[in-house]
Order: structure tokens, then C-alpha cells, then sequence
């Protein structure tokens, strides 16, 4: 009886209304990522001894997962040459010292270094991009040392090949796996707003959602694929070991004793989750287990308002239709 009063299409139209980037901002912020990209690229044609190499586009914009509460675009630039500095403020002045020489129409307060990235702050968009530098060594698939955001620490990355990992998924169910992953995000965003200390990377909710893919869950019902999420959490209790085998096996992967163990499908030794302590788990499995039975109950409630009193415990007191 309540898929009467809140079904999938319902979903996909709050996902349309609240949830998503509209097409029109994410072709605008990625018009502005490729300006910067091909800018980059035309310098370097001109001075190839340049230590930046490639500049490309990253996170949840070049993945498609983007919600609408999109401030930053995330970019990542390789960097290589004898004289780079390890240190990572100092590697960061570094970028941004090049950044600035790259793009001299820039003024020096548009580009300043953050914590792990170098911030270019746009005056007409007001829109900013995170330039994350990655060490590279000369590796054809373009694998290097990122600074991980974190705990500051390097850590190998491939980011083409993360950009694939998740476009293969895409494939296999066109445009539901994005959908899903992004109502996931909107309800960790909820859960946030709730629960101060609530945290869940929305790296470990891709993940999570591929491996349920590659199983064969069924995400074309956003209702049902939501309760798979939810239930795998629950159900799992995050003890289980969650890893991919498209470009490593799984006999070259070596021990994680974490409590939460999500591991980069593109680099076998990095834990997505290991910092995650017990308390931290539990929380995510709590807030799992009732955002489960606030699905059933709204699938089994009588009367409109109260599905819709169920739903905003998932999703918050946004949620209308």
C-alpha cells in the first residue's frame, strides 16, 4: 500500500529536486575544470622541462556522483622532477608557485596552498578547484604518490584508473549505480547534520556499492537498492574484507587488521577505511540498521504522511513530495 504514496519514481523526482547536480551546473563546473586543464596543457607544449606534467579531473565531478551541494571541483596534478620537495607544505608552495607562473592572469591570492592542496578560487563563479598535487615517477598508467587528506601521509594512487573502476560499474547499469551512490551520500550528509561525530568517506560508499554491484544487486529500484545497502551494513557489520581484483589479484594483497577493511581497487596495500575505529563503525552500522527500518516502515506504512515522516529519517526534513 505505501508504494502508493512514495515509490521509485517518487524518489528519482526528490533525487532531481534536492539531491543531484543539475546537468547545467556540472557541464558549467567541468567547462571551467577543462579551461584550467587546457591551459596547463598549452603551456606545457611550450615549455616541456615544466615540472607539472597532467592536470585532470577528479572525485565525485569526474565520477558523476556529485551532489548539488557541490562547492569545490577536485583536481589532480602530477609533478615530477629531481628538485620537488617531500615535505608537504613545502610541496605545496611548490604547486602553487608553478600554478601561479602556468597561469599568470591569475592574481598570487587566487592560488594559495591549503592544508593538502592548492586552492584556485574563481572571481565569476565563485566556485573554487582543489589542486591536489600527486608525485610522479614516469609511469605509462599514471600512477604516483598523492597526498592522502586523511592523515597527510603519500600514498599511491592511479587516478585514470579510479575514473575507470567506477565508469565500468556505470556500464553494467547505466545511470542507477551513480543514482544510488548519491542518495547513500545525501543520507551520510543527513546523518552528519544529526550526529556531529557521524563520519563515512563517500570513497568507502562507492565501494561499498560496487562490491553489492558486482554481485548482482539490482539498483534500478532506488527504494530496494537503498535497503541492499543499508542491509549489507547492518548485516555485515563492516567485519568483512571488501576488495576488487581489476588490477591487482587477490594473492598480491597484503594483511589488513583494521577494523573496517575497504580497500582501494587501484593499490592492493592502501585500506580506504583504516582509520576507522570501532566506535566509529558502530556508529555507521547504528545509523545503517535504522535507516533500514525506517524503509520497511515506510513501505508498510497506511497513510502518506506517515511514509513521508519514515522517509526524512533517511534523508532528512528535506524529503517531500
Amino acid at each position: 500500500m505505501a508504494r502508493e504514496h512514495v515509490n521509485h519514481s517518487d524518489i528519482v523526482r526528490f533525487a532531481e529536486d534536492k539531491v543531484n547536480l543539475s546537468k547545467t551546473k556540472a557541464d558549467e563546473y567541468r567547462a571551467q575544470a577543462r579551461r584550467v586543464r587546457e591551459k596547463l596543457e598549452t603551456y606545457l607544449g611550450e615549455h616541456p622541462d615544466f615540472s607539472l606534467r597532467k592536470i585532470m579531473l577528479s572525485g565525485s565531478l569526474a565520477k558523476g556522483t556529485s551532489l548539488r551541494t557541490l562547492n569545490d571541483i577536485d583536481m589532480a596534478c602530477y609533478i615530477s622532477g629531481a628538485d620537488i620537495p617531500r615535505e608537504i607544505a613545502k610541496l605545496l608552495d611548490y604547486l602553487a608557485e608553478r600554478l601561479r607562473t602556468a597561469f599568470p592572469n591569475f592574481s598570487p591570492e587566487q592560488v594559495e596552498p591549503k592544508t593538502y592542496c592548492v586552492t584556485i578560487s574563481f572571481k565569476g563563479t565563485g566556485l573554487d578547484i582543489d589542486v591536489v598535487p600527486i608525485l610522479y615517477d614516469g609511469d605509462p598508467d599514471w600512477y604516483g604518490n598523492l597526498v592522502s587528506q586523511d592523515d597527510g601521509s603519500f600514498l599511491e594512487t592511479c587516478i585514470p584508473r579510479h575514473l575507470e573502476f567506477i565508469r565500468n560499474r556505470k556500464r553494467k547499469q547505466d545511470k542507477h549505480f551513480a543514482q544510488v551512490i548519491r542518495l547513500a551520500k545525501y543520507w551520510v550528509r543527513n546523518m552528519k547534520t544529526e550526529r556531529e561525530s557521524f563520519r563515512l568517506k563517500s570513497f568507502m560508499v562507492e565501494l561499498i556499492m560496487a562490491k553489492l554491484l558486482d554481485e548482482g544487486k539490482d539498483f534500478s529500484d532506488y527504494p530496494e537498492a537503498l535497503q541492499h545497502f543499508f542491509t549489507y551494513v547492518a548485516n555485515s557489520n563492516l567485519d568483512e574484507l571488501i576488495y576488487f581484483t581489476d588490477y591487482y589479484s587477490k594473492a598480491t594483497m597484503p594483511a589488513h587488521n583494521e577494523r573496517v577493511k575497504i580497500i582501494d581497487p587501484v593499490n592492493a596495500k592502501n585500506n580506504a577505511a583504516k582509520l576507522y575505529t570501532n566506535e566509529q563503525a558502530e556508529a555507521i552500522i547504528d545509523a545503517a540498521i535504522d535507516a533500514g527500518d525506517a524503509i520497511d516502515a515506510a513501505m508498510t506504512a497506511i497513510t502518506k504522511q506517515d511514509t513521508i515522516y519514515y522517509w526524512r529519517k533517511v534523508f532528512g526534513p528535506s524529503f517531500q513530495i
